[in-house]
This record gives C-alpha cells, sequence and structure tokens, in this order.
C-alpha cells in the first residue's frame, strides 16, 4: 500500500480514484528504502540522485510522491550515509557511497625479515664454502711440498785436539778422561723450488762406548730454494771422565786409535703459507769413524760410512 500526503490528494481530486495510468518511475539508491517521484519533480531529482538502469539495479520499495518527498529524499543524501549498525559512510560528489579499498595483499615486514634471514643465511653458506675451499688448497699445497726433503751430507771431521789420560771427576773418583776438539762439515740442500727452508739441529755428539766425549750444534739459519749450503759445527769435550769405559781405551805415547760414533738429527721446516701452511721434516744422521792421535789430516767421510734416515 502507497500512503499519498495531502498535496497529492488535492491535485489528484478532481481525476477519478484510481487512475490506470502510472507516472513514469526510475529508481534511485537509498540507505533505508528508495523511492520514486512522480514525472513532475523527475528533472530536479535526476540531478540529485543517480539513476539506475533498470529496476533490478535498485530496491523495489517506492517512495511517496509530492514536494516532502522531494526533501526527505535530498536530506537523505547529503552528508554522510548511517548504516543500520551506526557506522557512517562518506559519500563521493556523484553521490555514490564510497567503500574502503580491499587489500589484497599484507605488510612485506614479515618477508622483509625472512629476506634479511636468508641474507644471514646466505653470507653463513658463502663463508663456510670459502673456509672449506681454503681448507682444500692448504691441503693441495701441503701434500705438494711433502716430498721436499732437505739433503745432508757429511763431508768431514778435522780434529784439532785429543788427548786421554788418567784423572778423577767433580767427585774425587779416579778415572780415564778424555779431551777433544774438532770440527764438522756439512752440505745440506734445499730440493724445493716453491720455499725455503729453516735449518737447524739437535745436539751434533761424538761418541765413544755410549758416552758423548765432545758435543756441539748447528746455528739455525735460513736457506733459500734450490740451494747449497756448508756449515760447520764446532764440537768440544773437555776432561771427560770415561769411568768403566776407560778399560776399552789404549793409547800410548806413541799413539792409538780411537773408534768413536758421530749421531745427530737435522731439522728442516718450509713455510709453504705462512704459518697456515708448513712442512718439517727430520733426518737422523749417524757416522761411524777412527780417531788416530797421530794423523792430522781431516777425517772424510765416504757414502758408506753415514746412514741418513
Amino acid at each position: 500500500m502507497h500512503t499519498k500526503s495531502e498535496s497529492d490528494l488535492t491535485s489528484l481530486a478532481p481525476s477519478s480514484p484510481r487512475s490506470p495510468k502510472r507516472s513514469q518511475a526510475y529508481y534511485v539508491q537509498s540507505p533505508s528504502r528508495d523511492s520514486h517521484d512522480g514525472g513532475g519533480y523527475k528533472s530536479s531529482s535526476m540531478q540529485d540522485t543517480p539513476v539506475f538502469n533498470s529496476p533490478n539495479e535498485s530496491p523495489t520499495h517506492p517512495s511517496t510522491f509530492g514536494p516532502h518527498s522531494r526533501t526527505s529524499s535530498l536530506s537523505r543524501f547529503s552528508g554522510n550515509l548511517r548504516k543500520g549498525n551506526g557506522r557512517k559512510e562518506t559519500v563521493n560528489e556523484k553521490g555514490w557511497p564510497e567503500c574502503n579499498v580491499i587489500e589484497e595483499e599484507g605488510s612485506y615486514d614479515d618477508l622483509d625479515g625472512d629476506g634479511k634471514l636468508s641474507t644471514r643465511c646466505r653470507f653463513i653458506l658463502i663463508f663456510i664454502a670459502f673456509v672449506l675451499f681454503f681448507t682444500c688448497l692448504c691441503l693441495i699445497l701441503w701434500g705438494a711440498a711433502r716430498p721436499y726433503k732437505a739433503d745432508i751430507v757429511v763431508k768431514s771431521l778435522a780434529v784439532d785436539d785429543f788427548y786421554a789420560g788418567e784423572g778423577t771427576d767433580h767427585s774425587g773418583v779416579p778415572t780415564k778422561m778424555i779431551t777433544v776438539n774438532c770440527t764438522l762439515l756439512i752440505n745440506v740442500y734445499n730440493p724445493s723450488g716453491m720455499f725455503g727452508i729453516h735449518v737447524r739441529s739437535s745436539p751434533v755428539n761424538l761418541v765413544f762406548s755410549e758416552i758423548a766425549v765432545a758435543t756441539g750444534e748447528l746455528n739455525k739459519y735460513y736457506q733459500p730454494r734450490n740451494s747449497h749450503r756448508t756449515r760447520t759445527v764446532l764440537l768440544h769435550g773437555e776432561k771427560v771422565p770415561l769411568y768403566g769405559a776407560g778399560a776399552g781405551l789404549s793409547l800410548s805415547s806413541t799413539g792409538g786409535s780411537v773408534p768413536l760414533t758421530l749421531n745427530f738429527d737435522l731439522i728442516s721446516r718450509g713455510y709453504v703459507m705462512g704459518q697456515l701452511v708448513k712442512v718439517t721434516h727430520k733426518k737422523h744422521v749417524s757416522c761411524h769413524l777412527t780417531i788416530d792421535s797421530k794423523k792430522t789430516k781431516p777425517i772424510k767421510f765416504s757414502k758408506d760410512s753415514c746412514t741418513y734416515e
């Protein structure tokens, strides 16, 4: 049922009670209901409210006719629209309610955090790969440098002084004693073309019946690549007590021979890549010789006289 205002009833009084032909209607959007005006107010309403193309696009509730309906419709579209839940909706300049933009994608802050974590992991993986590569490189260099061992050749031993006689030790025990001064000549060769070596030796001992009668040591030095060096070692022993071993020592004023053994270790160290990659080799040298107190010429060592291990 449609209610009509008094102005509508007055204007429609001369005519029949029910008009068989209705005025042309159009449909507009309203927050609570839709209205359509009569033909007399059509042009005025179209300037204030949007027109729908078909009834399907508009709600089906018709509004009342007359000036009161027009004023009510205009007032409803001015300002903010209010929904049933009390919230206001703003309308644009064309009269349409404005809608919030739907955000299809959320914030990228979480993704940025994951990116930072991925970057950190990437740096860790790069560091681990670099360490592995550098370790493999060091192992390769170490393996390539291992075969290059320093070669040593004992050349000669020059005896300067060799005396044996009776005496007493520091506690007053009588025993045979011996004094020796001699010079050992050795040759060291570095075959490596990759690195130089630092050469030193353990104590060089001249032994008689397991007693060191003279001792010396090779001073540490540096030897370049592919080079030969000849070094001298001074051996000295003064009044060394022989105790029970002296019974086998037979020396007279006319001279005599004394069997001795020369023992020492030659240690060479090469720094291939600083302190990171270095190779160390140790070679034990043992030579047998006999000293004759009458002979003053240096003792030459043959290849069979010494062992190099």
